[in-house]
């Protein structure tokens, strides 16, 4: 599993516009929107069939995006256990 959380600036009037685009995109949802920052709070999760690192550009690349700023990212892969 990998997860990752992303903070998008954009001006508040394409929201509407980046959060259509963002349905597109595998794995990503649009958690909360500030209009008054320009920012909008983003998770993108891997699933089967593409990765996190793909979803993660389609996001930072979608047009009328000004910056993006990952916050938060999680992974479990090479946490197995191992014998002592």
């Amino acid at each position: 599993m990998n997860i990752a959380s992303l903070v998008v600036r954009a001006k508040p009037e394409n929201f509407a516009r980046l959060e259509t685009q963002y349905r597109d995109i595998p794995g990503v949802e649009v958690h909360a929107r500030c209009e008054r920052g320009g920012h909008m709070v983003v998770t993108v999760e891997d699933g089967e069939g593409y990765a996190t690192s793909d979803s993660i550009l389609a996001v930072s690349t979608a047009e009328h995006v000004l910056s993006v700023t990952l916050a938060y990212e999680y992974t479990d892969e090479g946490l197995e256990l191992q014998e002592a």
